[in-house]
């Protein structure tokens, strides 16, 4: 399985998952501090990014998009890395945590803890933003730089999508565009909850202002998973990286430092 990732810093590995559409660059915000304290791997998932889908096809369940991600790691030659994920990549984070390969995992707003009805919703934003994502590239390039399409655009994504460039919009448009694993991995998340039992430290922060996950399953995190630390990152969409990077930096960090 071929694996794009971008790579920083020195220190203790750590491993950044984004959620469903999106690509490394999600963590770009926050990827130079954390690099600061770690040696950072911020993947593409297999069939999202600059990553192919396997030769397998996609995922067809979490099990085997938990099991690509550990051959990933075994691959590097790394032994039980921190990893932080967002959405989709933080269930894949507190997977690889209850399974003893992570050696800590820090959560953002994580898939897991909703009713199906809420993850069907969940999917039904991200498929319309991919539906408007597939406008001409040159008609995209165009639209995006007007500061009220990006906030149309993205509003439902970030809590400030402002502070998108016109560059960033468009490179996340692209990316959820040219996701091949999309339907796929919608589809196989579809029965998906977290029940793991991690042993590690594990962190679940949820932004109070997310409006694809909504705050409120936070409170179901907090019920399966009693021992974990949770944090609220207020005034942040499903995105956090972007909305507050001094937070989510700080969240992770005092999450692989404990």
């Amino acid at each position: 399985m071929t694996v794009s990732y971008e790579r920083r810093g020195s220190g203790e590995p750590l491993i950044l998952l984004h959620g469903i559409g999106h690509h490394w660059r999600a963590w770009s915000p926050v990827l130079d501090r954390l690099a600061e304290a770690h040696d950072v791997i911020a993947v593409d998932l297999p069939g999202f990014g600059a990553s192919p889908l396997p030769a397998a096809g996609a995922p067809a369940s979490m099990a085997e998009a938990v099991a690509g991600i550990a051959t990933f790691i075994d691959d590097l030659g790394i032994e039980r890395p921190h990893v932080a994920g967002n959405s989709l990549g933080g269930a894949i984070a507190l997977e690889l945590a209850a399974s003893g390969v992570a050696a800590s995992a820090t959560a953002l707003c994580p898939a897991g803890f909703c009713t199906r009805r809420e993850l069907r919703w969940a999917i039904s934003v991200l498929t319309a933003h991919r539906l408007a994502s597939r406008l001409p590239q040159p008609v995209l390039r165009t639209v995006l730089r007007s500061s009220l399409v990006r906030a149309m655009s993205y509003g439902m994504i970030y809590a400030h999508p402002s502070l998108l460039t016109p560059e960033e919009a468009l490179l996340d448009a692209l990316a959820l565009r040219n996701g091949q694993a999309f339907a796929a991995v919608a589809r196989a998340g579809r029965g998906y909850a977290f029940q793991g039992r991690p042993t590690v430290p594990v962190t679940v922060a949820w932004s109070t202002g997310d409006r694809v996950l909504p705050y409120r399953q936070a409170a179901v995190a907090r019920r399966i998973l009693p021992e974990a630390r949770h944090v609220d990152l207020p005034g942040c969409g499903h995105v956090p990286m972007r909305d507050n990077p001094d937070l989510v930096v700080e969240t992770i960090l005092s999450t692989t430092h404990t």
